[in-house]
């Protein structure tokens, strides 16, 4: 039976328009809790421009703003509006700050980015902060090489946010594998504030209509590139990888995803229809069906990718990305080092034979759970717990006087 929080509140904010990660991040999470705690409400904040194909819980919706994307130079645009930059930060800053207001969350969960795209919600936290809402910032396992993340949070002054504003960090992993903030100067009040909460554990969604886009005949290898907007590479790989080799051990499933370039997508989707053994398909929002009903996995190693190998127990060729951070690197290489999955380094020529070889290996790897480690997979179940704390010392009723008064 889940327990009561009588008419609480959670607010989550995720900046991210491009990709998956923050998305489905925050979506994990806001189910999670609304199973855990009757009486608990969660809306969630987001730029991106498909979080309305995702299935949401009841008591829990999503505020949709205006997107913006990030370009090749570093710099934002626009992603829908014809209109200056500037001005859709303005609409989004707005948006954020009336949907807090009114909605008088007892707790704000900020994903990933210290005061939002361009600073978006600092004006949002001030408030917040002086009605008594509790703020956290939620940070992955790995955010970037280290020196390379000091370097950026630095320069734009964040350790003072984290200092001032926050009440807590929720770091999703363990402290003996990463240190998201490693490199960082940061004095002692902002480390007692980190909690490190274990990764967030994924399950198959339990309704029972809920079923896979895409039938696989015979058991099938998962190729998975997230969003897909830089998965070229893995997508190739492995497409040449059974077009060389027709003796490969298992069928192949790709999902090339939302925001690979069309002209790619189907190229690659001609290159399967070639190929008895493999399909392609662009999307599934349930993602942990195919990834619980897969043999094996090749992916590219974001965050969400890496919790639902652990979940589901599944062997797994990593392929990170190099760039523009190296995060994806950094976590396969710790995931490796641990016995947890294979790294394949995509930094070579890409050779057809090596990925073949490590396809036909793939049935031979240890398991996840050959080497798990305690806690590793306790995210969920300590994020309800801290929630539960704040919110008992936060009363509803005091947060309803705040409304009162607007």
């Amino acid at each position: 039976m889940p327990n009561r929080l009588h008419n609480a509140r959670l607010l989550i904010y995720s900046h991210d328009t491009f990709g998956l990660g923050h998305l489905r991040r925050c979506q994990t999470i806001a189910h999670s809790l609304v199973e855990q705690f009757k009486g608990l409400s969660v809306l969630i904040l987001s730029g991106s421009p498909i979080i309305g194909s995702f299935d949401f819980r009841a008591r829990v919706d999503f505020v949709r703003i205006p997107g913006v994307i990030k370009l090749y130079s570093g710099e934002y645009t626009s992603l829908g509006l014809h209109i200056d930059l500037k001005e859709t930060l303005a609409i989004r800053a707005s948006i954020i700050r009336h949907t807090a207001e009114i909605f008088a969350p007892d707790l704000f969960l900020v994903d990933k980015e210290p005061l939002g795209l361009k600073e978006e919600i600092r004006d949002t936290l001030t408030m917040l902060k002086g009605r008594g809402t509790t703020l956290v910032l939620g940070l992955r396992d790995i955010m970037d090489e280290p020196a390379l993340l000091s370097r950026e949070w630095n320069a734009r002054n964040m350790v003072p946010v984290l200092e001032d504003l926050y009440d807590e960090i929720w770091v999703y992993g363990l402290s003996q594998i990463w240190d998201p903030l490693a490199d960082m100067d940061v004095p002692p009040s902002v480390r007692q504030k980190m909690i490190y909460t274990g990764y967030l554990r994924r399950a198959v969604p339990k309704a029972s209509s809920v079923s896979p886009v895409v039938h696989m005949d015979e058991p099938y290898v998962l190729v998975t590139a997230g969003g897909g907007g830089d998965g070229a590479l893995v997508m190739d790989w492995v497409l040449r990888a059974y077009e060389s080799d027709g003796g490969l051990p298992h069928a192949a499933l790709l999902v090339l995803g939302p925001f690979m370039r069309p002209e790619l997508r189907n190229g690659f989707e001609e290159r399967a229809n070639r190929l008895q053994r493999v399909k392609a398909i662009t999307f599934d929002s349930h993602m942990e069906i195919l990834m619980a009903q897969s043999t094996g996995v090749v992916a590219m190693g974001g965050y969400n990718t890496m919790c639902e190998i652990l979940s589901f127990d599944k062997r797994a060729l990593i392929v990170p990305r190099l760039k523009p951070r190296q995060e994806q690197l950094i976590r396969a290489t710790r995931a490796q080092e641990l016995g947890l999955v294979k790294l394949l380094n995509p930094d070579g020529n890409g050779d057809a034979r090596i990925m073949a070889e490590a396809l036909r290996a793939l049935p031979r790897q240890n398991l996840p759970s050959d080497v798990m480690m305690p806690g590793l997979l306790d995210g969920l179940a300590t994020v309800g717990g801290l929630l539960q704390r704040h919110v008992a010392q936060r009363s509803a009723p005091a947060r309803r006087r705040v409304l009162g008064r607007m």
